[in-house]
């Protein structure tokens, strides 16, 4: 519902507390039977809140309520009321007697009655026209407190914070920044390489590992496919009963595994890497079926820093 400008200022004016009791009346039983009414009250009680939150309250003294009785009742006092007096009217003039031989005496014009003005009329507009300036008043007055309310309480919060209630005072700000630790540069880990091959000819393949990570990738070099056979790669050591498989080498050129993690470092690089030819799929016992047709032992090529 839109409210007139009147209806505006009373709710300000309630809020503020400046009204008479005819006036507060008015607004409550506005109140009472319409919502929207009331909600313009809480709104601008929710904006001067802010003035009251600002200032403690303090208790006037007894002298100062006597000066407002004293005052209340002198005002009454002079409150007489005016009585216009009513003017009264002249008697119309008595018509001359004409006597039988005399002449008409001269006709004379008639006065015309006096105009009256409406007195009260008047002064119920300059009453209404006084209330109105008074609420436009009230209202420049409420909204320069507010601005100035704010504008205060703006610039206590950004430089004396501590002087402000709690409810006023602004939260903390935690603003969480991340430090990213530089990742320490890689060390170098130490390379080992093995050739695979037979009887010391050509190498059939180079078996690379390296130490950090413990995985270890096969080159094929010369070595030659066997029809329907795979070639299945094994490390053989002296601390183990019987020979680990590490896989069937694959048909591309490199074959790489992890399957060297569980191992100690000092048992891959003395143990001896040999390669044999089993069934399709590698060895179905998990021992090598046949005698080994390439070996080798690891040498240190790349020193660890």
């Amino acid at each position: 519902m839109a409210y007139s400008e009147d209806h505006i200022a009373l709710a300000a004016e309630y809020a503020l507390g400046t009204l008479d009791a005819d006036e507060r009346a008015q607004v409550e039983t506005m109140m009472a039977v319409d919502s929207e009414f009331t909600a313009v009250v809480q709104a601008w009680e929710y904006r001067l809140g802010a003035l009251n939150q600002m200032v403690g309250s303090i208790e006037p003294r007894p002298i100062v309520w006597e000066n407002i009785k004293a005052a209340i009742a002198q005002s009454a006092a002079q409150q007489v009321p005016l009585v216009m007096p009513e003017t009264p009217r002249a008697p119309p003039p008595a018509e001359p007697m004409v006597e039988p031989g005399m002449a008409e005496p001269p006709v004379t014009a008639a006065v015309a009655p006096p105009v009256t003005v409406d007195n009260a009329s008047d002064a119920s507009n300059v009453i209404l026209l006084t209330g109105r300036v008074r609420r436009w008043r009230s209202i420049a007055s409420i909204a320069t407190a507010v601005a100035a309310a704010l504008v205060g309480m703006l610039a206590v919060q950004a430089y004396r914070p501590e002087l402000l209630p709690d409810g006023l005072r602004p939260k903390p700000r935690i603003q969480t920044v991340e430090v990213r630790t530089p990742a320490p540069p890689p060390v170098a880990s130490a390379q080992y390489v093995a050739l695979l091959q037979r009887d010391a000819g050509s190498p059939a393949f180079i078996l690379t590992v390296d130490a950090a990570t413990k995985n270890f990738t096969v080159r094929k070099v010369g070595a030659d496919a066997v029809p329907g056979k795979s070639l299945e790669l094994w490390l053989i050591s002296d601390r183990l009963p019987q020979p680990r498989s590490l896989g069937v080498i694959g048909g591309s050129d490199f074959t790489a595994r992890p399957v060297l993690a569980g191992f100690d470092t000092g048992m891959i690089n003395a143990a001896t890497y040999a390669v044999t030819v089993e069934q399709a799929g590698g060895s179905p016992t998990g021992q090598p079926t046949s005698a080994p047709i390439y070996s080798g032992k690891l040498i240190e090529t790349v020193p660890a820093r």
